[in-house]
């Protein structure tokens, strides 16, 4: 009996979906990783594209690959993006962010034609919020933010370096990021609504609306696909 991994199984799936020409958008975290190791595999392989990265991680993982990236200011849209989620549920609401890129990966889902969420069984839930919800805070007001949140009757750590001597983690984007306590996470746009509102807040990790098909790998090798349009 097979016994793969399921996320290089649903990252390999889709990038096999990659056709000549498009531009496409580079997820960010471990399931992501694989599909751009197989975009790279199929850019050898002669594989006309270029691409957007949500996170410096990618963009160096897809330079050493060989894959062309390009700006926002080269492009109007992005035919499709491969990333994956910490958390997916029956309407698709995602909930992103594990690693760092929340807000990246939301400005490229914005411009995104097809959204593909690439995960394992284990992300697919019926309520969003058991993985901590990534806010992206400016360092500024970060105790300001964690107060409100608090008040919506949550509890937040404020994330850390993974390092022997940890500091306080800085995205990308020079921000911090609280890591929310909100299960369960019943309304998913009323919550993203509300904490966005929030002065400080920078971006949330929920993504509503914005996936357009999930893939699931499974172990023994298959995956399971659905879009939107005919899961609701």
């Amino acid at each position: 009996m097979s016994n793969l991994n399921p996320k290089e199984v649903a990252g390999t799936f889709a990038a096999n979906l990659v056709q000549d020409g498009m531009t496409v958008g580079l997820g960010t975290g471990s399931t992501a990783w694989f599909a751009i190791q197989r975009l790279g595999e199929r850019v050898r392989e002669g594989l006309q594209m270029r691409a957007i990265p949500t996170s410096e991680a990618s963009a160096r993982q897809a330079t050493e690959l060989g894959i062309q990236l390009v700006g926002f200011d080269a492009v109007n849209h992005i035919d499709i993006t491969i990333d994956g989620a910490d958390e997916i549920n029956a309407e698709f609401c995602m909930l992103k962010g594990g690693g760092g890129a929340l807000l990246r990966e939301k400005v490229v889902a914005s411009i995104t034609k097809r959204q593909i969420c690439i995960v394992d069984p284990s992300k697919v839930v019926e309520f969003l919020g058991t993985f901590p919800l990534p806010v992206e805070v400016v360092p500024f007001g970060w105790p300001v933010v964690a107060r409100h949140v608090e008040a919506l009757g949550g509890s937040y750590t404020l994330r850390q370096t993974k390092d022997a001597e940890p500091t306080t983690y800085v995205t990308d984007n020079g921000n911090y990021i609280l890591d929310c306590n909100l299960y369960p996470i019943t309304d998913p746009p009323k919550l993203e609504q509300n904490l966005k509102m929030l002065p400080g807040v920078v971006e949330v990790g929920l993504f509503i609306d914005m996936a357009h098909t999930l893939i699931i790998g499974n172990p023994d090798g298959t995956c399971s696909l659905k879009d939107k349009e005919t899961a609701n």
